[in-house]
């Protein structure tokens, strides 16, 4: 079902939400820095990640984070943090684990990029023709290979995972929903796609019609829920393309709603997670307990 909603509406206010007063009291729990020995494409390769755990020995349910790609090489190899700290908390809030590995190719993981789209820009105009679907093969494989090593966790509970993931790491996530790995009950996509040139193209990308394609696909593939999170003014993408790519997704057969939460004001929408709070917390709080993910 597509449920498309509209920015802040009067009763997200009144709800429990990223930022209140309550949450915000509570000490925010940094990071434990890990290297994880994982097999990636049938490479040893030791990933860096970010882990947050929830006091106790568990078993808890589990998130798997995959974070964006920044548009020059020198910014991916400062990739400092997988996920924000505080969405990071979000989560061990509610007593879930989340795991956020650094991607081949991005911060102290580093090594080879492996997913560079070739979009070549003249002025506004792209003129390439990236296959996106291979690019999103490639980066699901880090996704796939940290779901291996904490199906080895004695504190992970199998039976509850959710795929989430920011820009190119929410397609990434969506790809790796296709492959509909047992445990895996849900997928978060925040404003996922690649090929976004927000400087020489804003608010549009880089042959969207591509990606159409590849979210088609997954569509048909994907058996979990899905929520999509995007704003309006998102300056990769812009507002149409999103709603399109949705919309093929869900002509698949996949149940999964769609949330275009409106202009993110100051902000490039395309930092929704980061600055967003208040037009995603609902949502995603209705999400994740339908699923039955987490209990109140």
């Amino acid at each position: 079902m597509n449920i498309v909603l509209t920015a802040v509406r009067a009763w997200f206010l009144g709800c429990v939400i990223l930022g209140t007063s309550s949450w915000a009291a509570e000490p925010r729990v940094e990071p434990e820095v890990v290297k994880l020995a994982l097999q990636i494409a049938g490479e040893p390769i030791q990933v860096t990640a970010h882990l947050y755990k929830p006091k106790g020995d568990g078993p808890f349910p589990l998130v798997i984070f995959s974070h964006g790609r920044a548009s020059t090489q020198v910014e991916r190899a400062k990739l400092s943090h997988p996920i924000l700290v505080g969405h990071a908390n979000y989560w061990l809030r509610q007593g879930v684990a989340v795991v956020a590995p650094v991607r081949p190719g991005y911060g102290d993981t580093g090594g080879l990029d492996r997913e560079n789209s070739f979009a070549r820009w003249d002025g506004g105009t792209c003129n390439s023709d990236p296959d996106f679907t291979k690019i999103a093969g490639q980066a699901r494989e880090t996704i796939t290979a940290t779901y291996q090593w904490a199906q080895q966790q004695p504190w992970v509970r199998k039976d509850r995972i959710l795929l989430e993931g920011q820009s190119a790491g929410g397609l990434a996530t969506v790809a790796a929903g296709a492959l509909n790995l047992p445990g895996v009950v849900g997928l978060v996509n925040f404003a996922g796609g690649v090929g976004g040139n927000p400087e020489r193209s804003p608010g549009k990308s880089c042959k969207p019609e591509n990606l159409t394609k590849t979210y088609a696909g997954f569509g048909s593939q994907v058996k979990v829920p899905s929520l999509w999170l995007y704003a309006d003014n998102d300056q990769y993408w812009g507002p149409e393309a999103p709603r399109q790519w949705h919309a093929a997704f869900e002509a698949g057969g996949s149940a999964t709603r769609f949330v275009q939460t409106g202009a993110l004001e100051g902000h490039d929408g395309h930092r929704l997670l980061t600055q967003g709070g208040r037009m995603w917390s609902v949502p995603l709080n209705a999400f994740v307990q339908q699923l039955g993910f987490v209990s109140k």
